[in-house]
């Protein structure tokens, strides 16, 4: 007990010394300045956003869920419908443009033997006009004559023959109407100026085309329509009987 008490008073004996060192640092009011300086964060503001008032002309969200397939009212999910809010919109930022579910109306699916066909009377042309100007056969595609109307070149023939940068190219008709579009030097196509030809000669997907280079930016351009394969088969049908 004696070791213990004496233990007790060093104990008090420092802890006054250390107690008598901080007032005369002032080591508590240093701290209690400090903590009064530091800005207590004020409390987050909630802010609510208004909710935009729809647009008469924003487009129709078609719900998808068959919980109301019982219902004879129940909505029309068919491909056709969701794009029928587009018809109408002729203009768009001052520019006229083609309605998408007109476009998509109105396309023509090639049969298989229409467009082999068509292919085949290109190759057999691209014969006959002989080699005196560079001349390629190019079957066309839903992507050619429709929606993006890009037309992509051969390689070979635009590396060997066609402008090392962008350049307008014109289109020759079988009649001598002319059509400029832009030929894409890097991506080896035609772009601005290929959709009016395109419309303007009711190019459809199996037609074939036989472009002929007759002078260093001009194409004398010749189609053949994939439907004179329904015509030859009528023909050959009227001969039989």
């Amino acid at each position: 007990m004696t070791g213990a008490s004496a233990y007790e008073e060093q104990r008090r004996l420092i802890m006054e010394a250390n107690q008598r060192k901080m007032d005369e640092l002032r080591l508590h009011h240093l701290s209690a300045a400090v903590k009064d300086a530091i800005p207590k964060p004020s409390p987050a503001k909630s802010v609510k956003r208004k909710r935009a008032a729809p647009r008469d002309d924003a487009p129709v969200v078609v719900r998808r869920s068959d919980r109301n397939a019982s219902n004879p009212d129940k909505p029309n999910y068919r491909y056709e419908e969701v794009y029928s809010v587009l018809d109408g919109r002729k203009k768009t930022r001052g520019r006229r443009t083609t309605s998408t579910r007109k476009d998509l109306a109105n396309r023509v699916y090639a049969s298989d033997e229409a467009r082999e066909y068509a292919t085949s009377k290109g190759e057999e042309l691209q014969e006959k006009l002989g080699s005196d100007y560079p001349t390629f056969v190019k079957p066309l595609t839903q992507s050619h004559v429709s929606g993006g109307f890009w037309l992509g070149l051969p390689t070979d023939f635009c590396r060997k023959y066609l402008p090392k940068r962008d350049e307008f190219l014109t289109l020759v008709d079988e009649v001598d109407d002319e059509v400029e579009s832009l030929y894409l030097a890097l991506k080896r196509g035609l772009s601005a100026g290929w959709r009016k030809f395109s419309i303007d000669h009711e190019l459809v997907d199996g037609d074939c085309l036989v472009f002929e280079l007759i002078q260093r930016t001009t194409f004398k351009v010749y189609i053949i329509r994939q439907s004179s394969y329904s015509k030859k088969l009528k023909a050959s049908k009227k001969l039989k009987a």
